[in-house]
């Protein structure tokens, strides 16, 4: 290949148009083993890094695209090893309901439809287990996070990816029995995660339009009966890097009650999307000036008529999204 025998000679554009065609699918795969889309920037970073040291030793004996998710993903597992992740949170100064404690991941991030829109699904392999949809969703990622390190690996590798054992074995320097078991362990907990649940309706379809306008429409009244309506008997509210995750509709009734004060009117909700699931930025009028400052992003999963799943993240994530921190 003309491209790659330039790129080993040192041609850096060669390089970069050899690799730009998995550029946005290695992101995605980093953000899949990370669950933060700042920490999956990096570890894409770190993965072309490498490769353009590396190209001179690429032999060919795998496929490129092959070659750069062995290097990505051990990239991923060496930042999963390092010191903890854990960011640091604000105390939360008010008396709330205790939290449920079942699957806190605090340095979760939304990923942006803009940037998936870049990204197209090659065809999995015939291992592949999960489909793409459901293998960006929130509920996956959050899932996801939960595992050790190498089933996490293994788990995208083979079910999200489509790559058998054997070639999963490789990419990870494991063995094929190895590979198997991980896998089997993974499984497990993934599926204890999953529950049968509606499908959403259509994105942009009608359907969906009523239930989000509904929805709007409770939050920026502050409704908390309204809203908690709208939700199904098992909502997961989270609010990360907060620690405050509840589980099912009294809970939630409970949290929702108490902060509703705490809050104060929400302004105005700026539709945007994120991980293939309606998403907001929500702004609140400042008293003085009279402008809309933004105060988070909210990501809702839907379950049919319902909302399942309720995520508000802080203001870190804006500029993903292209929100501005401010409108007149």
């Amino acid at each position: 290949m003309e491209l790659l025998q330039r790129a080993r000679a040192g041609d850096r554009d060669a390089f970069s148009a050899l690799i730009e065609p998995h550029r946005s699918e290695l992101r995605v795969h980093c953000y899949r083993m990370l669950g933060s889309l700042q920490d999956a920037e990096d570890a894409l970073q770190e993965t072309l890094l490498a490769a353009w040291l590396g190209v001179d030793g690429f032999e060919g004996r795998s496929s490129l695209r092959t070659w750069l998710y062995r290097i990505a993903t051990n990239r991923c597992l060496n930042l999963l090893r390092s010191a903890g992740r854990q960011p640091v949170t604000a105390p939360v100064s008010v008396s709330l309901p205790e939290p449920s404690r079942l699957g806190e991941v605090l340095w979760l991030q939304p990923y942006p439809d803009g940037l998936l829109e870049e990204f197209s699904d090659q065809a999995p392999g015939p291992e592949a287990q999960y489909e793409s949809r459901e293998a960006i969703s929130l509920a996956f990622v959050t899932a996801v996070q939960l595992l050790p390190p190498n089933q996490r690996a293994v788990l995208l590798l083979r079910d999200v990816l489509g790559y058998r054992a054997r070639e999963t074995g490789e990419l990870l320097g494991l063995t094929e029995d190895a590979v198997t078991s991980a896998l089997k362990r993974a499984r497990a907990t993934m599926n204890a995660t999953r529950s049968p649940v509606p499908p959403p309706p259509s994105p942009g379809g009608p359907e969906e339009r009523a239930l989000l306008d509904r929805f709007v429409t409770a939050v920026t009244q502050l409704d908390v009966d309204a809203l908690i309506a709208l939700m199904t008997d098992d909502i997961w509210v989270r609010m990360p890097p907060l620690p405050l995750e509840y589980r099912g509709r009294d809970d939630v009734h409970r949290f929702f009650s108490v902060i509703r004060t705490l809050l104060g009117r929400i302004d105005l909700m700026v539709p945007v999307r994120a991980n293939g699931q309606p998403a907001w930025g929500e702004y609140v009028r400042d008293q003085t000036t009279d402008g809309l400052h933004l105060a988070g992003v909210i990501v809702i999963g839907l379950a049919g008529d319902r909302l399942c799943e309720f995520t508000r993240f802080d203001t870190a994530v804006a500029p993903y999204f292209g929100l501005p921190r401010t409108l007149d």
